[in-house]
């Protein structure tokens, strides 16, 4: 075949109840770099991972940028595709622009702009009314309810999935989706996870669904449907592998890109200067914070999983604590998304092999087996991967192209701070 694995194998029937074992995918968050990531791993797990394909699982989750990858694979878009579509630019039918992901919300800010008078004369009338309970500057702290809900609108999104999913034989409805696909997303007035694709939820567009589940808090504006306003799904769960478990899947293939780093590790390793998170600003203090809450609630989580699904398996990857590649990246840079892209590849086929005494059995329940043959290859890279059955010289001159330039990027990437600054 052209992507270099063997035929698949037919899967064992399931001892315990005597059915065919169902296979699911849950995918984390992480904005668009997290979604880069993704791709690079499930490219790598796709050539490694003998008896699986990705386009015909059984239960597909995601949320956050996850959800964006869940929906590609569910709608027949193969790893392949996704690395030539998002990473390399490749697409002239419908090319991607990451520019969608970050519009600025004019019309919300314009809202608020024009509350602000509102506002001040609230303030005022209360200090009037009532001068000893509050003094002048805490009454005009009403003025904060000026603040924009978010900076971003990601209405692009949904208009560029739309017409994404409306061609080629895709589709943008969860009710005609030959295979399960939950997106999920949390209810800003309530608090609560929502499942799109669920019953009741079917009924949402797939594109309307993603943009309510990558709209990140404080980043985007809360997106509306049918009355109700939605942000980021990671606000209650990073991963919601338990959605696949509770829509009987067996295994669970799990990607989560959000952990926190370890920027002590980081500098140990040489990839990060001393004292660069600080130094880097608000936004990444903020990232590293919220990655730190997502990925405790995230492990948490999988801890439960043992108990409340005794008879189930989960099988998760994820970056390195030390990996300040995540920290650097820029996901409007062609570069950076290639660099990204490389790097969670080579990640992982690394991490199979490190784990290969402890994964094979456990995946051998499932009729899957990894291909040594593919991940001992020293010379594969996302790029060589895409090119097929080429001669052995030329996949080695290719590869050593690619590794030399990814050195160098790499080199690039951790070096963008310390010369910004000087």
């Amino acid at each position: 075949m052209s992507n270099g694995k063997l035929t698949k194998k037919p899967q064992p029937t399931n001892a315990a109840n005597g059915k065919k074992p169902r296979i699911g995918v849950a995918l984390g968050g992480g904005g668009p770099i997290g979604g880069i990531y993704e791709i690079g791993a499930l490219r790598a797990l796709d050539e490694a991972l003998e008896g699986l394909d990705f386009n015909d699982l059984d239960v597909y989750v995601g949320v956050n940028s996850g959800s964006f990858v869940a929906a590609h694979l569910v709608n027949q878009v193969t790893t392949a595709q996704l690395c030539r579509i998002f990473v390399r630019n490749e697409s002239e039918l419908h090319p991607f622009h990451p520019g969608v992901f970050y519009r600025p919300a004019f019309a919300e800010m314009g809202r608020r702009l024009l509350a602000i008078p509102g506002l001040i004369t609230t303030a005022l009338t209360r200090f009037f009314y009532n001068p000893y309970d509050q003094s002048l500057l805490e009454a005009l702290t009403i003025l904060a309810q000026a603040a924009p809900a978010g900076l971003f609108n990601n209405e692009g999104l949904h208009h560029y999935l739309r017409r994404a999913f409306t061609m080629l034989g895709r589709t943008n409805d969860f009710r005609q989706l030959k295979r399960q696909l939950f997106i999920v997303a949390a209810d800003v007035e309530s608090s609560k996870s929502v499942c799109f694709g669920a019953p009741g939820f079917d009924a949402v567009p797939i594109s309307k669904a993603i943009q309510a589940s990558t709209a990140s808090a404080g980043i985007y504006v809360p997106v509306e449907i049918d009355g109700h306003y939605y942000v980021d799904g990671t606000l209650r769960k990073g991963l919601h592998a338990s959605v696949a478990f509770d829509h009987q899947a067996d295994l669970v293939l799990a990607i989560n890109p959000q952990v926190p780093l370890d920027a002590t590790a980081a500098m140990k390793a040489g990839t990060l200067a001393a004292g660069e998170m600080t130094r880097s600003g608000m936004p990444n203090v903020l990232a590293q914070t919220y990655r730190t809450m997502v990925h405790s609630r995230m492990q948490s989580g999988i801890d439960r999983y043992a108990q409340d699904y005794p008879d189930k398996d989960i099988v998760l990857f994820e970056p390195r604590s030390e990996d300040a590649i995540l920290f650097g990246s820029n996901v409007f840079s062609f570069e950076s998304r290639r660099l990204l892209c490389e790097h969670a590849y080579q990640a992982t086929r690394r991490d199979l092999r490190l784990r290969a005494a402890e994964l094979e059995p456990k995946l051998a329940k499932y009729g899957i087996a990894l291909r040594h043959d593919c991940l001992s290859d020293t010379d594969r890279t996302v790029s060589t991967s895409l090119f097929g059955e080429l001669p052995p010289a030329t996949l080695r001159a290719k590869s050593q192209t690619q590794k030399s330039r990814l050195a160098a990027g790499l080199q690039s990437v951790n070096g963008q701070t310390e010369k910004a600054r000087s």
